[in-house]
């Protein structure tokens, strides 16, 4: 009995001591009544469809400068496709982590931007013309990435690349191609824009309770997923050779080469502005998930959760700035910058997926596949 009794007591004690050692390392000082429905009506209104007007209408530029380009073929034309290209790609970089409702039903991410493309296969849809590009196994024939190869991979001159457009003799089917993707690429969008504009932003809204079918729970999940396989990853990653050898041909932009680190950055602007509230190309600020913190009054080792947050992505930011502008060049010559950025990405990784989302009491709905 007494040998029970002292069982029984030191299995209190570990309990005891395991729950003080947890709470020691986050804590949050506030009951959880958050206004949840208020975080949300921020992003919906003030974030993800301003952002997807503004790329709506980056992508109907687009369209008109494809036409442009395809009827007028010439190197000038050429120059002013690519700009807007090179607008609507960084357009593109506010929008690609929200892939809720209506983006993630048609797969808008997968459709718009997987990289690197398959030039073989793409190269094959266009010389016998038959490609039907709703498919899954044609997401890496299309998007930007290809856009990238038809502007930019073409040939080492702009005089080069107009000749398939012109003088080659499948001139024609090169500038089907490429109307067929702009297209599809531009129906996409409006596809979700209409979407969040004509019902879609009240369900978002309203389905503000604590579930893994919430909208919070999937936006924040999207977030963190967004911020670890599409920027921490793809963008450095996995071109860097983190969880293999390295690919200096699978950096986003390839093609063109000088403008992946522009990408990245406004795609890590992007996702530090939606954790902060930032408003749409403004300085104002709502309730985010920097204020849900904040709220909970939520410590890790004796800190602001939220402020270790934001100086991370603040430290990663600068150690990018040492990045060359063309990261396949970077990979090349010195790669350690490149593996340098990458762990300072992963040090969020550790303060959103566990740290912010015991906080807030929501689950991980995604499964890890690199390892880390």
């Amino acid at each position: 009995m007494k040998k029970s009794l002292f069982l029984i007591l030191i299995i209190t004690f570990l309990v005891i001591g395991c729950s003080s050692s947890d709470d020691a390392n986050v804590t949050d000082g506030n009951k959880d009544n958050f206004d949840r429905k208020a975080l949300l009506i921020n992003v919906a209104d003030n974030i993800v469809i301003p952002a997807y007007q503004n790329f709506s209408e980056d992508m109907t530029a687009l369209k008109t400068a494809t036409s442009n380009f395809t009827t007028t073929t010439n190197e000038a034309n050429l120059v002013i496709l690519r700009n807007v290209w090179i607008e609507a790609y960084i357009s593109w970089q506010s929008v690609g982590m929200f892939e809720i409702g209506k983006a993630e039903e048609i797969s808008f991410r997968n459709f718009m931007n997987v990289y690197p493309v398959t030039t073989s296969d793409l190269e094959s849809n266009i010389a016998t013309g038959e490609y039907d590009l709703t498919t899954v196994t044609k997401q890496d024939e299309q998007g930007f990435a290809a856009l990238d190869y038809l502007l930019n991979g073409l040939s080492d001159t702009d005089a080069g690349i107009v000749e398939f457009y012109s003088t080659n003799t499948n001139a024609a089917g090169y500038k089907k191609y490429i109307t067929d993707l702009v297209n599809r690429m531009d129906n996409l969008a409006n596809q979700v824009l209409t979407n969040w504009k004509e019902g879609y932003r009240d369900t978002f809204v309203n389905n503000s309770g604590a579930s893994a079918t919430s909208s919070l729970d999937k936006l924040v999940n999207d977030f963190i997923f967004h911020y670890e396989k599409h920027l921490r990853a793809a963008k450095i990653g996995i071109p860097a050779g983190i969880f293999s050898e390295t690919f200096d041909n699978k950096v986003e932009a390839f093609y063109k080469g000088d403008i992946s680190k522009k990408l990245f950055n406004a795609n890590l602007s992007a996702l530090q502005d939606f954790f902060n509230g930032k408003h749409f190309a403004g300085d104002s600020k709502g309730e985010s998930l920097k204020t849900y913190l904040d709220f909970l009054n939520t410590i890790r080792n004796g800190e602001d959760l939220s402020s270790l947050i934001n100086n991370q992505f603040n430290t990663a930011r600068a150690m990018a700035s040492g990045l060359n502008d063309d990261f396949s060049f970077q990979i090349r010559t010195d790669n350690s910058l490149m593996t340098k950025t990458y762990d300072e990405l992963q040090k969020n990784v550790v303060y959103l997926k566990v740290d912010m989302l015991q906080a807030i009491s929501v689950s991980v709905d995604f499964v890890d596949a690199d390892g880390d």
